[in-house]
């Protein structure tokens, strides 16, 4: 087959695992005899249609593998979302710059892009292999049994907790943690995996996938305060009422990306909200909330090893891929396999299956008070972001 050039992209939030793809891939695509120059489109989409890229075949392996392990998007990122006049002067880059391979880094919504831009090309019969590399810390794809990026973002909420939880434990009263998750609970869920002890907190956990009533929540922190004398609760920013708007979208500015989401992150207000509201009924005197916000996204030093070895897997599975040319515009599945042992194999499935839509946590993962997980969740996380640092109390 005639030599082409690569261009590969970052969109979406960033993660502590999304540069592992990135690697993986160029990395891979460095062993083809088929692929030309590896460009690395600076902030998404933005870098192709500005004409703004890093030669990634003349970046050191040495710097490539410190990139690797450094969390954010190293490349920038974008949420933009591809119009017809977008997909026309992408091609046209791809055209002048002999670029036959593209590969998108993202969740949902990048899958998205990539899928129209791959539409596109073939409506101008453009030869173009498109591939989605799947990353969320939300861990909302509905191709993946679970998603690059989330293993370590929910170990940075458990190792979070856990430290909370000891902070409740010399002070007491409540404490309340937003964490994010827009439709999507399972980073919230995540956070018991802090308890070792039988007292320990998360005591109440929110998902959005639950229906949050007030009345319900002064109810339970009020039972967790008489049997503990405190109380923890990890929140997710996404919860809502039974009209199904989230109370967060409700107490923001409205602000709306080009994908039609709805900012939530990088304001205090649910956790202000909440505190109000049971200072109000609960008789709680002493109540104070945080905002994980953007922290969970990208902190050094507390990535899981397996979502590193599989953010780096999932970037040469795609490449492999689009090479073998069974799909012309795919996505990287990450498939459990079954057994004790904990596996996962890594399959190229069409983009659509992880693009623009995406999943709940199951109800099997949900407890039946509504407000706590199930150990069926615990298993299922568990191997994903592996060990957590040791406490110890009286």
């Amino acid at each position: 087959m005639k030599k082409m050039n690569m261009v590969i992209a970052q969109s979406g939030g960033p993660s502590m695992v999304i540069n592992e793809s990135l690697v993986g891939a160029v990395l891979e695509a460095r062993k083809s005899d088929r692929i030309g120059k590896i460009l690395g489109a600076r902030h998404g989409i933005l870098g192709i249609l500005g004409d703004d890229y890093i030669d990634l075949r003349k970046v050191s392996v040495k710097k490539l593998e410190a990139i690797a392990v450094t969390p954010s998007s190293a490349l920038g990122s974008c949420r933009r979302k591809p119009d017809a006049a977008d997909c026309k002067a992408i091609f046209e880059a791809f055209r002048k710059r002999n670029v036959g391979y593209f590969f998108y880094i993202g969740g949902n919504d990048s899958a998205d892009a990539a899928r129209i831009v791959a539409e596109e090309a073939e409506k101008e019969n453009y030869p173009l292999v498109v591939y989605h590399i799947p990353k969320t810390i939300d861990n909302d794809l509905r191709s993946c049994d679970h998603t690059p990026g989330f293993g370590s973002a929910a170990r940075f909420v458990a190792s979070a907790i856990r430290g909370d939880d000891l902070d409740n434990r010399a002070l007491e009263g409540v404490k309340i943690d937003i964490i994010m998750g827009r439709d999507a609970g399972f980073l919230t869920a995540a956070s018991a995996l802090a308890r070792a002890h039988e007292d320990d907190g998360p005591h109440l956990i929110y998902l959005p996938e639950v229906p949050f009533t007030e009345e319900k929540f002064v109810k339970d922190v009020k039972a967790v305060m008489k049997k503990y004398g405190r109380c923890v609760c990890a929140v997710s920013e996404g919860i809502r009422g039974k009209d199904g708007v989230p109370m967060g979208a409700k107490l923001g500015s409205g602000e709306k990306d080009s994908h039609g989401n709805v900012q939530m992150s990088g304001s205090g207000a649910l956790g202000d909200a909440l505190a109000a509201i049971l200072k109000a009924k609960a008789g709680v005197k002493r109540v104070r909330a945080d905002t994980f916000g953007y922290l969970q996204r990208s902190f050094p030093g507390i990535a899981s090893a397996v979502d590193q070895a599989e953010g780096r897997a999932a970037g040469e599975a795609a490449v492999k891929a689009a090479l073998k040319g069974e799909l012309t515009k795919g996505t990287i599945a990450i498939v459990r396999k079954e057994g004790r042992k904990y596996k996962v194999a890594f399959a190229p499935v069409p983009i659509q299956n992880a693009a623009k839509y995406t999943r709940s946590v199951p109800k099997e993962y949900i407890a039946k008070n509504g407000h706590d997980v199930t150990q069926a969740f615990l298993d299922y996380v568990r191997p994903i972001v592996g060990e957590l640092p040791p406490c110890e109390i009286f």
